[in-house]
């Protein structure tokens, strides 16, 4: 739309306050604005030398102009920072944050589970949150669940399933981790109780469940119940002690939003950090891109509005580096000279300046893997191990077992120096008995290989063993089974040192602690280190594991309970006396358990908390 096109609308355009769209000559919004005066600031568009080549892009493709009115400015900001939240109009600030945040939801049923979720949906259950790291959500919900004894289980608890007795209660009542409302041994009002000690916890207000375990504390030692009275104090003392490691501001502060900017070029970088009971409960740092130059701070006032909305803020003074007109008129705008609120800003600067170093470095290292520089650190590494071919194709093996009990392997696949996950592989060991890191090497090895053999896949320029001479050798005695020996070259490597082995070979190679050759091998070792703790910690996760005690012939699912409720580990179970095992479950139990373990000569114990 040129100037003179546009003085023929001009005066068909309100002077209230409101919204505007410019749509290109397809109807596509390009861009959305708010204004105390919709003509007055649409017409400085196109009544100005441009001040840059974006805004001159803009005006030029501007087919035709829609608005909306709206009583107030703030009412104009609120619309127009959601219309560009739905429809991300090419030359609007675009905030690069497209993560599913996880939240922690009270679940809309009977004496209500709480558990991790991505997906808010309207069903009527309580969303706290959402929270910037799913670690942190698993953290606070193992810690809660140490603490506040409440239900795991999907069982329906409804008044009449309880009062017809269809339940039981389970190993996790006997172990303390509930309190049995499945069989009424705890009531609504109290399991209510425990759902709000949640919700204080996850403000970062522990002072009232702390409170609380002091009065029942009390309570247990005047009825002379010690045992219960300790426990309680072990409970406190943990959870005083996850408040320290909470990062406290001031215990003067209430609930406030802090902000800072840090702006380069057309890109801008802005850190929030939520304070709830002094506490900071949330941070998040987030890049914005600039693509019509606006100013500090607008970018600013718009990362504020989006950041509270996503995160539910509802906090009523928000605190900035300099002073900002921010249309919620009822919104406290603070520029702190001193004090614990200034210091907040600079902790905010401090996680802003990271968050932006950070991503820079990043760039930077993902500008050195040019396809150049790979080849060479490929070929540093052909010449090094003396190779025949670049090693383009490189698939490194690594088992992993919890306290030398459940064996898992995984291999993962890098090709041209970069990781190719789509090939990276976990396997369950199948034909070993017991702990036996040689014949797994050689089992999952040979299962590998076979399988590309058969599906006619292309196969690894370089194999690495982690492990040194012992699993290198059970790997060599499968590629022989596969005539493969010779054809790829394989290679040990010594977990601790970062020796090289060959097969057959009695002496280790080096190589110079700073090539990059080793520094893509150690890239590789430490990858397939994380794919496979990661498995295995699923593993256990979910449960798939059986308990040792399961497996003894003659004792069942009862004794089990006994005995774990009682030495709170197989572990202990198997340091016990005999004498000790009989007193829980009778002598003739007593003799088998024990002869078990003797039978195996030790103890796969299963690392799952009960």
């Amino acid at each position: 739309m040129t100037p003179v096109e546009f003085q023929a609308v001009s005066s068909s355009l309100p002077t209230q306050p409101g919204i505007y769209k410019y749509l290109d000559g397809t109807g596509e919004l390009v861009y959305v604005g708010k204004a105390r005066n919709i003509r007055k600031r649409v017409s400085s568009y196109f009544n100005k030398t441009f001040a840059s080549y974006k805004t001159y892009e803009l005006v030029k493709r501007i087919h035709h102009i829609e608005f909306t009115i709206v009583n107030s400015e703030q009412d104009a900001f609120l619309l127009e920072n959601s219309l560009i939240k739905e429809f991300q109009p090419r030359f609007n600030i675009n905030l690069k944050d497209d993560k599913s945040y996880p939240y922690i939801i009270i679940k809309k049923e009977p004496f209500p589970r709480i558990f991790l979720t991505r997906k808010k949906i309207n069903d009527g259950s309580e969303y706290l949150g959402p929270f910037t790291s799913a670690g942190k959500v698993r953290e606070l919900i193992s810690f809660i669940r140490q603490y506040i004894p409440l239900r795991t289980c999907k069982l329906n608890l409804t008044k009449q399933n309880i009062e017809r007795k269809k339940f039981k209660v389970c190993l996790e009542y006997h172990l303390g981790n509930c309190k049995g409302p499945c069989e009424a041994f705890q009531s609504a009002e109290d399991y209510q109780q425990g759902l709000m000690q949640v919700r204080q916890l996850l403000k970062g207000n522990l002072s009232p469940v702390i409170s609380r375990y002091k009065i029942l504390m009390l309570e247990s030692a005047s009825k002379l119940d010690f045992e219960k009275a300790e426990l309680i104090r072990k409970k406190i003392d943990h959870l005083e002690q996850y408040q320290a490691r909470s990062v406290i501001v001031s215990k003067h502060l209430t609930n406030l939003d802090a902000f800072t900017i840090v702006k380069e070029a057309d890109v801008a970088f802005v850190n929030y950090l939520m304070i709830q009971n002094g506490t900071i409960i949330q941070t998040h740092t987030v890049e914005l891109q600039n693509n019509l130059e606006e100013e500090e701070a607008d970018i600013l006032i718009f990362a504020i509005a989006q950041l509270r909305e996503s995160f539910n803020s509802v906090a009523s003074e928000i605190v900035v580096p300099f002073l900002i007109d921010y249309p919620e008129k009822e919104i406290l705008i603070t520029v702190p000279k001193g004090g614990d609120k200034l210091k907040l800003i600079e902790l905010s600067q401090k996680n802003v300046h990271h968050f932006k170093e950070e991503l820079h470095r990043k760039k930077m290292l993902h500008l050195e893997q040019s396809n150049d520089a790979k080849h060479k650190v490929l070929n540093e590494l052909q010449q090094q191990l003396g190779l025949k071919e670049l090693p383009a194709h490189i698939e490194c093996f690594d088992n992993s077992n919890f306290q030398g009990s459940y064996p898992v392997s995984a291999m993962v696949c890098f090709k041209n120096g970069l990781p190719s996950k789509k090939d990276y592989r976990h396997f369950n060991v199948k034909t070993v008995t017991g702990i036996n890191d040689f014949a797994t090497m050689k089992e999952v090895v040979y299962r590998r290989y076979k399988r590309l053999i058969d599906e006619e896949q292309s196969l690894p320029q370089l194999i690495i063993i982690d492990g040194g001479k012992g699993q290198l050798s059970a790997a060599m005695e499968s590629m022989r089974e596969l005539n493969l020996e010779g054809k790829i070259t394989t290679i040990g490597l010594a977990k601790n040192e970062e020796e090289i082995f060959f097969p057959n070979d009695k002496e280790s190679i080096r190589l110079s602690w700073n090539s990059e050759g080793l520094n893509l091998i150690r890239r590789i070792r430490d990858e397939v280190h994380r794919f496979g703790i990661t498995f295995h910690r699923n593993k256990r996760s979910k449960g798939t594991f059986k308990n040792e005690l399961e497996n003894i012939k003659g004792i069942g699912e009862k004794t089990v309970t006994q005995l774990l409720q009682q030495f709170r580990s197989v572990k202990k179970i198997k340091e016990a006396s005999p004498e000790e095992i009989k007193t829980i479950i009778g002598k003739s139990k007593a003799e088998i358990v024990k002869q078990h373990f003797e039978k195996k000569g030790g103890l796969d114990e299963n690392p799952t908390p009960f």
